[in-house]
């Protein structure tokens, strides 16, 4: 017996309203070959769009927007806008180097993309206006002992970044998520298209919640791909999320121990952090010893590689419990866990400004994750904010009740930060993969044909799917 249509499709998840084949548009773009694109073979086509350097201020300077888009090569429906991420990139070398993933989706889509503004130095490879700035690696600050050492850090964090604002202190101030969201809107309006479409792997996940705040009424399908919750309503809650979770990532990891050559790991590894909290493990590389943060952080980040990397990290913590802390030694590169100039990182999320705060704040996580600390969470993360120029105009806050369901996407970790955005709005799905990685549409095919029929016709997967 056929069940009847409308049971069907609710088993099978939401159903958005559908496309249509696109009529033509109000398009204010004019599209070219790219730059190094001369011959078109990759059928990548650019276009400029002016957009304000400050959006509060509308009709002053503006700046340069490259965007790229590989049209559709059937029947186009329309478009998807797609970012990867960075905090910034540039999506159109991106695009051009990572084509075949769009193959499925180009089929009844325009993909477009841009390159995010700020990042257009040859360093990022970036065709949009850039700031001129020298994106330096900054290692992680350590926890200041002291409110003198607070106050250094604060003056030394100004330091990185005034050397980079004073090339461009507009443009300096309005690099945060909510500046690129504002910039998505441009291009959804110069593209001509009613509602967006929007695909944002990473930190660009970040871009899509600041748009959905923003121009609710304005969105049709949203993609968040191996991201983490912006919009938490109590923030330190959200922390203990995170700390929680890379607590589950060490955890993973010694079950694993136990059932092969290294049930003694879990044991060293308590004593070994508890040893570097005072003193540094020393390394045969010259002037770099780790403190039990730095070694926190790279195990992590081991951790969440899943089995391919767990007989290396056991190694590692058994030669640093011994006093050699040189497998923890990145291979190239910083020699300590580090991020680049955070110039967007510092708009978005909430820092501290008071010593009493951070050592609080650290002493909570540490309790609720005493394997994995406060590493690798927004806590640690923003130390290099501390005393930052400008303040955080962005910040985490819950989304609107007026949103169409949205899809997310991650891994381990990343699926359950997703969840809790997601959590705020009815009927969303989130995509799980129950193993380690960074983002699912370029490597997963079961997420990505879930991603592409949502984008495309609207359907979202089951609830509770698995890929």
């Amino acid at each position: 017996m056929l069940k009847p249509l409308a049971l069907t499709l609710a088993m099978l998840g939401t159903t958005l309203q559908p496309l249509q084949a696109s009529a033509p548009t109000t398009s204010t773009l004019s599209w070219q070959p790219c730059p190094n694109d001369n011959n078109n073979d990759t059928g990548l086509e650019c276009a400029d769009l002016q957009v304000p350097a400050d959006w509060q201020k509308p009709e002053g300077r503006k700046i340069t927007l490259r965007l790229g888009r590989l049209k559709s090569t059937g029947t186009p429906k329309g478009s998807v806008l797609i970012a990867y991420g960075g905090p910034g990139a540039p999506g159109i070398a991106m695009t051009r180097s990572l084509q075949s993933w769009w193959t499925d989706l180009r089929k009844s889509m325009d993909v477009i993309t841009w390159d995010t503004r700020g990042y257009g130095s040859d360093q990022f490879q970036g065709l949009s206006t850039g700031l001129p700035c020298t994106w330096t690696r900054i290692p992680i600050a350590d926890l200041p002992r002291d409110d003198a050492d607070f106050g250094r850090l604060s003056d030394t964090n100004r330091g990185y970044a005034e050397a980079c604002r004073l090339k461009d202190p507009e443009l300096f101030a309005n690099m945060s998520s909510a500046d690129h969201a504002r910039d998505m809107e441009a291009i959804r309006k110069a593209l001509g298209d009613d509602r967006l479409n929007y695909y944002g792997a990473s930190y660009a996940g970040f871009y899509g919640q600041a748009y959905a705040r923003l121009f609710p009424g304005n969105l049709r399908t949203m993609v968040l791909d191996g991201t983490w919750n912006h919009s938490a309503a109590d923030w330190q809650r959200e922390l203990e999320a995170m700390a929680t979770t890379n607590e589950q990532h060490l955890r993973r990891f010694f079950t694993w121990c136990t059932a092969h050559d290294c049930k003694d790991v879990p044991a060293l590894w308590r004593k070994l952090i508890a040893r570097a909290t005072g003193t540094p493990v020393p390394t045969r590389t010259p002037n770099v010893a780790y403190k039990s943060g730095d070694l926190q952080s790279f195990a992590l980040g081991l951790a969440r590689q899943g089995e391919a990397a767990w007989p290396k990290l056991a190694t590692a913590i058994r030669k640093a419990s011994k006093g050699d802390a040189s497998d923890f030694v990145p291979a190239r590169g910083a020699r300590y866990p580090d991020q680049a100039t955070p110039v967007t990182e510092c708009t978005d999320w909430p820092r501290f400004t008071t010593l009493k705060q951070l050592t609080t704040t650290i002493a909570r996580l540490r309790k609720l994750a005493p394997n994995a600390g406060a590493a690798n969470t927004f806590a640690t993360n923003t130390l290099n904010c501390i005393g930052w120029p400008v303040p955080v105009t962005n910040p985490p806050a819950p989304l609107p009740d007026n949103l169409p369901p949205l899809l997310a996407a991650g891994a381990w970790g990343e699926s359950d930060a997703t969840e809790r955005v997601l959590a705020q709005v009815p009927g969303s799905v989130t995509i799980r993969h129950d193993g380690p990685g960074h983002t699912l549409y370029g490597t997963n095919t079961c997420a990505r044909d879930h991603i592409n029929r949502y984008l495309t016709v609207g359907t979202l997967p089951p609830a509770k799917t698995s890929c």
